[in-house]
């Protein structure tokens, strides 16, 4: 009988239980399609007594994490997160032991990817992050592989169940944010601190290792421009409705002669785009090829059974003997690219400001805005409910420009910074096109 992949797997969580589920329900067509059996000897978490629903004492028990590099075994499982700390240090040993490393730790690969796939070619073993990006959908190993041929133009998507939950939830049914953010958390999408999600981090973490995928880059999650949706109300998505769009948190990023430019933002998504049609907790990638054309990915982007699908499908990927660089060539290859200057990219945006109703306030954000060289499409103004965070009297205006550079609604924006006339800081949402 062919010798068994023999696993270590680092943390006993949602994800941890289901990769155990997983190999013991589908182990043998997993045996028959990896050429051989994948099999767990030994485990590590915090808590060796919780009752995960698993049975876990037939795998020997290592109460040191980072022990795990040591064990008998032929890859390392992590699964305990954290972009620094233990699962670092894992990844690490693991590697500087010439074992194979899976993980489905987005932060630490932008923060530290480049490195660990430099120690994994130095020692000849795989690096493999499926499920760090998007869940169960295989995207990592569409740009990988699928699209290798390919020189992507542009790749942008929904990286972040939680963020489309909220807002899909707020299109549907009208809600407000806090009333739906509060129901996420009760039902498990969003975490009882759900800033990495909504403010855009963990959206920025994953686009940051979709940029480097494909087009060849070095990790640089410290160049990618991130904010969330905390300051999205109920009436933009109206707003947005009735112009036919709907909102959407999205990660884009593009490489050119001006440089690398990777940025998460709400977005105003056109109807007739797949993207307008993604609900719930899903996540969908988008990258447009040159030969290809446009790829959609789409699926489940967490949960104990996808996440594990995609964890256990490099485990097979390995067992095969199918490395590969981590990120779709060489780490030498991988090229440093600078920053590109957001403010000389054109496009259309939708702004919106909440006012207090009273002469002159429409005329003093037409003036900053022609000041700046900002052409209005279209300006609408209604009330402010208490909500909609409009203190007494307040209105709320939004406009959608003309396509121009994006510097000109920067600089109208900075003219009205300190108006009395505003209530609160406006909004600035980027029109996909």
């Amino acid at each position: 009988m062919t010798k068994p992949l023999r696993i270590a797997l680092a943390g006993l969580g949602t994800v941890g239980g289901g990769v155990i589920r997983l190999l013991d329900t589908n182990g043998a067509l997993i045996a028959r399609r990896a050429g051989r059996p994948i099999e767990i000897v030994a485990v590590s978490a915090r808590d060796r007594s919780k009752d995960r629903g698993v049975d876990i004492t037939r795998f020997a028990w290592v109460d040191d994490t980072t022990a795990l590099a040591n064990v008998d075994a032929d890859v390392v499982v992590e699964l305990v997160g954290g972009s620094d700390g233990p699962a670092l240090a894992l990844a690490r040993a693991t590697l500087a032991a010439g074992k194979s490393f899976v993980t489905a730790n987005k932060a630490m690969l932008a923060h530290h990817g480049l490195e660990l796939a430099r120690a994994a070619e130095a020692a000849n073993v795989a690096l493999k992050f499926e499920a760090a990006v998007a869940g169960g959908v295989p995207v990592i190993k569409g740009l990988r592989e699928g699209a290798a041929a390919n020189e992507i133009e542009r790749v942008y998507g929904i990286l972040n169940g939680t963020c489309n939950f909220i807002l899909s939830k707020m299109e549907a049914e009208g809600r407000d944010f806090a009333d739906v953010l509060a129901e996420a958390q009760a039902l498990g999408f969003a975490e009882a601190d759900p800033s990495f999600d909504i403010d855009g981090v963990d959206a920025a973490h994953k686009l940051s290792l979709l940029a480097s995928l494909a087009f060849g880059t070095q990790p640089a999650f410290a160049d990618v421009a991130a904010s969330g949706i905390r300051h999205v109300l109920t009436a933009d998505i109206a707003e947005a409705a009735s112009l036919g769009y709907r909102v959407r948190l999205l990660g884009l990023a593009e490489s050119g002669p001006a440089g690398l430019f990777q940025r998460v933002h709400p977005h105003l998504v056109p109807i007739d785009h797949p993207l307008a049609h993604v609900t719930g907790a899903t996540n969908a990638v988008v990258a447009e090829g040159n030969f290809v054309g446009r790829l959609l990915f789409q699926g489940p982007g967490a949960g104990d059974g996808p996440t594990a699908s995609a964890v256990v499908a490099d485990l097979i990927d390995i067992a095969r003997g199918e490395f590969g660089p981590a990120f779709a060539m060489p780490a030498a290859a991988l090229i440093e690219q600078a920053p590109a200057d957001s403010g000389e990219r054109r496009g259309r945006a939708y702004v919106r400001f909440t006012v207090a109703d009273r002469v002159g306030v429409l005329a003093e954000i037409a003036a900053a805005m022609r000041d700046a060289g900002v052409s209005i499409e279209s300006l609408m103004q209604r009330g402010a409910s208490h909500d909609e965070g409009g203190a007494d009297g307040s209105v709320l205006v939004a406009i959608v420009t003309h396509e121009g550079p994006e510097r000109s609604v920067a600089q109208a924006l900075e003219r009205l910074r300190g108006s009395q006339s505003l209530v609160g800081q406006p909004l600035w949402m980027h029109i996909l096109a």
